[in-house]
């Protein structure tokens, strides 16, 4: 049984949203929140490699592993991770005996974590007093965990502005520097432009307070933990989700274009083959193109790796192949292509759709520019979708073409060079 009721509980909700992430204090004011609600001894979240558990806060008493350590995992372990929702494990099961986390006789919670029905990490309670998790407790931790997952995306994206406001008072420094005949004309355009990126950042702040709030609530009505929804009133909390999630993405957009221009875009290699990159985006995407009846089929003759940054490819074909969705009449096709050559790595996205105009090749990679045509006008975008993929492709050192007419659909090109 939860420490505290059900009305309790809801209570606390709203409270997860206050809290912070940084590098002294890590995810304590999540741990702490929880440690209302729960009874545990230690509590840790990981998240998910494509063949590793990684450790990225805890509140441990027992265990000694630092923070940012691996964990690789088989195909049963990772089969476990991603089929199954939340579950009561013991010792003796295969995600606690790979995380090395178990003493004696404990008794763990285990919940995933996600974010666009993509999974990205799990939520492991443990306590040691002889007591049992109960299924109140996995159908409470289940909905923390919904909560918890738009909190940790929400504030790590809060310190990516951070970096940037940081390196925007670098550049005003060294711009002085460089131009001490203009100093005083400068100084204005910079702190003009400081101004308008703090204003900005606390928009956007702002707006993804209230959003991750919607979110998280209905994600609780939906799960109908509060009494049970008619069909209307599930479709209608189903509409306030996925429109929620449609404006955070677009938030998520203008913060990366902010970090990329910030040059706080870092990339971090890992081997990865290119099947289980493409199945990921095409089982997120799923949804969407079955709206459409839209088939996604992988055309390539044979898999095989590639060193590059995991998150970051998923990003680019995420863009891609949601463009590709987006411009297909019902009943099209999506082909995702792949070669992998001595010194070169191609990668593409092709669709049958309506079509690029040769005269604006050269102007949609461009920020903020949206083309004029039915499709695009019920869409709703920020433009930099495009952008964003072009400036994560440049930093493999790649870089990325398309070849288009009108009504002759589209293929996009990506040519990475082969990394060691």
């Amino acid at each position: 049984m939860p420490k505290i009721s059900n009305k309790e509980v809801l209570n606390i909700f709203p409270l997860f949203f206050e809290t912070n992430l940084n590098e002294k204090h890590g995810a304590d004011g999540i741990f702490e929140k929880l440690g209302r609600i729960f009874e545990f001894t230690d509590a840790f979240i990981y998240y998910i490699n494509p063949d590793s558990l990684q450790l990225k806060y805890s509140f441990k008493n027992y265990s000694s592993y630092e923070i940012d350590s691996t964990f690789p995992f088989g195909g049963r372990q990772k089969k476990l991770i991603y089929s199954e929702d939340n579950y009561i494990a013991d010792d003796n099961n295969p995600i606690i005996k790979l995380l090395k986390i178990q003493g004696s006789e404990c008794n763990y919670a285990i919940s995933k974590l996600t974010i666009r029905s993509t999974v990205f990490g799990i939520i492991v309670l443990v306590r040691n007093d002889g007591k049992i998790y109960t299924d109140e407790d996995l159908a409470i931790l289940k909905t923390c965990a919904c909560i918890i997952s738009y909190v940790i995306k929400d504030l790590e994206l809060s310190n990516v502005f951070k970096i940037q406001l940081k390196a925007l008072k670098d550049g005003i420094v060294e711009k002085n520097n460089a131009y001490k005949t203009i100093k005083e004309q400068n100084e204005k355009i910079l702190e003009a432009d400081k101004v308008k990126n703090e204003f900005l950042a606390n928009v956007s702040h702002e707006l993804r307070t209230p959003l991750n709030s919607i979110l998280g609530f209905s994600e609780i009505l939906e799960n109908g933990m509060y009494g049970t929804l008619n069909e209307k009133q599930k479709e209608y909390i189903n509409e306030i989700r996925v429109s929620g999630l449609r404006l955070l993405g677009m938030i998520n957009e203008i913060l990366d274009i902010s970090k990329i221009e910030a040059k706080a875009m870092k990339i971090s290699r890992s081997r990865f083959s290119i099947d289980v990159l493409y199945t990921e985006v095409c089982n997120v995407l799923a949804p969407l193109a079955a709206k459409k009846n839209i088939k996604m089929i992988k055309d390539y003759e044979e898999d095989f790796e590639i060193y590059a940054d995991y998150q970051k490819m998923q990003q680019i074909f995420y863009n891609l192949v949601s463009n590709a969705i987006k411009f297909t009449p019902e009943g099209g096709e999506i082909l995702l292509g792949a070669e992998n050559k001595k010194s070169k790595v191609i990668l593409s996205v092709h669709d049958n759709g309506i079509g690029i105009d040769p005269k604006y090749h050269g102007k949609i990679f461009a920020k903020f520019v949206q083309l004029d045509s039915a499709y695009t006008k019920k869409e709703s975008s920020t433009g930099l979708g495009l952008t964003i993929t072009k400036e994560l492709v440049e930093l493999h050192g790649g870089k990325i073409t398309v070849k288009s007419e009108v009504n002759n659909g589209s293929t996009f090109i990506i040519t990475l060079p082969v990394a060691d």
